[in-house]
């Protein structure tokens, strides 16, 4: 069935009746009839100053936007679209923060018993929306396109809901969770938009040669997420053993990837160490967060070396007199490529002494050799 929407109009008093927030036990409200935080709903996420600007719309009669509520078949409702707004309005009331008025600030407990019945009375404008679970959720995609984007990992999060996803978001999609005190220097993300799960979801998902979406669903009833937390143990605790000099540089990387690629192989970390220095001071380096992939691997791809300047190869071009020195014929300089006369692997410099200029097709079978 298509979905259905009913507009109604519900005072303050009525949403904020019987709040409770239980974090990963629910957020409820409307005398326990709102389900606030349902499954596929993100964490809360607003900054302070969104936060207040929501109670100050509410205090000066303001409109809000139109919030989405899902009518379940039991009876109860789920909160489609609108918990940013619904839970700074419950949690004012509910005394936990202030706003400024008139330069002074101020709880919910604090206004006068009038200005509280203004907050309580004003009206919220609410749909009521009736459909099935895959038309709650493309609605729930369509209506927050204008909103605060989703994040991929949010959209998944909708779909795999149970026991392994709530004991997951509590390791590594909360603020101060184990995993920021575990790998917060090497991984980049925010945990409330649920980045940081995606990361170490990503990991393990690829170790195992499957997709995110594979292994949420293969894991989806499971009662706990050790596999998943002890592997991103696993792969930060080798990062710190083979890399113990921190550098900013290795906040970001695939290291899940790298893990499973070398961490059988024996590598000396005072070695890698000192090649890791020489890398970082390298002008020719442009790339400087490649040089981990580098020392591992040694895919000078991964270093994104300096390129010859045009200048420096049309001077090259001018002393060969256009005339490749592999293949010994002529050709327009169009037809070339600069490239290192020294390998830059053995000390040559990117520079215009150490430049020759190759025919396309000579340079594509060095490179191959």
């Amino acid at each position: 069935m298509a979905m259905k929407f009913e507009p109604i109009q519900l005072p303050i008093r009525g949403l904020v009746e019987g709040y409770v927030d239980g974090d990963e036990n629910g957020v409820t409200g409307y005398a326990g009839k709102l389900i606030i935080r349902p499954p596929y709903q993100r964490e809360f996420i607003y900054a302070p100053k969104q936060r207040d600007d929501v109670i100050h719309s509410v205090m000066n009669g303001f409109p809000l936007n139109t919030m989405y509520w899902v009518k379940r078949s039991d009876g109860l409702f789920e909160l489609l679209d609108g918990q940013q707004r619904t839970v700074s309005i419950c949690q004012y009331v509910s005394k936990m923060f202030s706003v400024e008025v008139d330069g002074i600030p101020r709880k919910f407990g604090n206004l006068t018993v009038d200005e509280q019945n203004a907050i309580l009375d004003y009206p919220l404008n609410i749909y009521i929306c009736e459909g099935s679970e895959r038309e709650k959720l493309d609605w729930f995609r369509i209506i927050n396109i204008a909103g605060l984007e989703l994040k991929e990992q949010e959209l998944r999060n909708a779909v795999y809901t149970g026991k392994w996803l709530t004991e997951a978001k509590k390791y590594f999609s909360k603020k101060d969770c184990p995993a920021g005190d575990v790998g917060g220097d090497y991984v980049n993300g925010a945990y409330l938009r649920q980045e940081v799960l995606e990361v170490a979801l990503n990991w393990v998902s690829a170790s195992q040669g499957m997709s995110i979406e594979q292994y949420m669903s293969d894991h989806q009833d499971d009662n706990n997420c050790n596999e998943l937390w002890l592997y991103f143990q696993t792969v930060i605790a080798w990062v710190k053993a083979t890399f113990p000099h921190y550098r900013r540089e290795m906040k970001g990387l695939n290291w899940g990837k790298l893990y499973e690629t070398y961490h059988q192989q024996p590598l000396d970390p005072e070695t890698l160490e000192e090649r890791i220095k020489e890398l970082l001071i390298d002008d020719d380096v442009t790339k400087k967060s490649g040089v981990y992939e580098y020392v591992l691997g040694g895919d000078e791809r991964c270093l994104s070396i300096r390129k010859f300047s045009p200048a420096m190869a049309r001077s090259a071009y001018e002393r060969q007199h256009g005339i490749c020195p592999m293949c010994g014929k002529h050709f327009e300089i169009k037809e070339m490529q600069a490239d290192h006369i020294d390998p830059w692997s053995k000390g040559g410099k990117t520079t215009a002494e150490n430049c020759k200029m190759l025919c396309a097709s000579c340079n594509r079978r060095k490179s191959a050799v």
